[in-house]
């Protein structure tokens, strides 16, 4: 598990078209990763819409934004597509990043157990160094979340 004030280890996943996206090439600037379940589903949706929706005020505080899961390329073609999203969305298929960072692990639901992602967002700062780890969500409200916790770290 990723824990704040530990540099964020470098990957490379390639986007929704394919190209790959490497954290390290973000040094400078800010950065939120932040992993989600899956495409298309109502909670997922609800968290890409708040990035979208709040896009312009990232922008403004410079902040690139990178969305993972597990999904395919071509899923998450589909999902940005249909959602307009203006951040890349990058492929996980074989977890080499989401386990890592401690993004996957148990959930609950309707009392049964099971392996799956976690919805985790990490801010990062110019440095590459974590400087908070969101574990509760708020999906219709995180980009406001993230947005305020930008301006507190005076990032």
């Amino acid at each position: 598990m990723i824990e704040t004030g530990q540099t964020a280890p470098d990957f490379t996943l390639s986007d929704a078209q394919g190209n790959p996206v490497t954290l390290s090439r973000f040094r400078g600037t800010p950065v939120v990763v932040y992993f989600y379940p899956k495409d298309a589903t109502p909670g997922c949706t609800r968290e890409a819409c708040s990035f979208r929706d709040n896009w312009e005020a990232l922008q403004a505080a410079g902040i690139q934004v990178l969305g993972i899961s597990a999904d395919t390329r071509e899923s998450h073609q589909a999902f940005s597509e249909a959602h307009s999203l203006p951040f890349p969305l990058l492929a996980d298929p074989e977890k080499t990043v989401i386990v890592p960072w401690g993004a996957w692990g148990t959930k609950a639901m309707f009392g049964k157990k099971y392996q799956g992602i976690l919805r985790y967002t990490f801010i990062i700062d110019r440095e590459g160094v974590v400087r908070k780890i969101f574990k509760k969500v708020k999906t219709a409200l995180h980009a406001q979340e993230v947005l305020e916790a930008v301006q507190e770290l005076n990032l």
